[in-house]
């Protein structure tokens, strides 16, 4: 078995496309602007964030017609540099609710939130210190 992507469903496609890729950074694959569909990549490694309009899936299940509410999902990216990407991103127009701060003593995090609310989290791995 082989994780293929995270596919967040989404009503607002054209924003949420927008902050994927021109605020994270994340290459698009297709450059669908308006949807339905599209999967994003980062620089390195396999796996990948898609988007897909809520209402295409509502065709196939009825309950996703519905708006969501509530925080229902997580997206969690790995960098290099939490500070500089943290900057880098909020002159794109990003908006963090916390950090750049320590999570663990091997870890710094940063989040914020998508415009469909969809919580990111950055992470930066750091050394064991021993």
């Amino acid at each position: 078995m082989e994780l293929a992507q995270v596919r967040l469903l989404v009503s607002d496609f054209p924003a949420c496309y927008r902050f994927y890729a021109e605020v994270l950074g994340l290459k698009p694959q297709s450059g669908a602007t308006a949807g339905p569909y599209e999967k994003f990549s980062p620089a390195t490694g396999s796996a990948g964030i898609a988007l897909q309009d809520r209402s295409m899936m509502a065709e196939v299940l009825d309950e996703l017609g519905d708006t969501a509410t509530g925080h229902r999902s997580l997206v969690v990216l790995r960098v290099d540099d939490l500070d500089s990407y943290c900057e880098q991103i909020a002159t794109r127009g990003a908006v963090l609710l916390h950090g750049p701060a320590p999570m663990t003593d091997r870890m710094r995090v940063a989040h914020l939130k998508d415009p469909e609310g969809n919580l990111v989290e950055l992470q930066e791995w750091l050394l064991l210190r021993g």
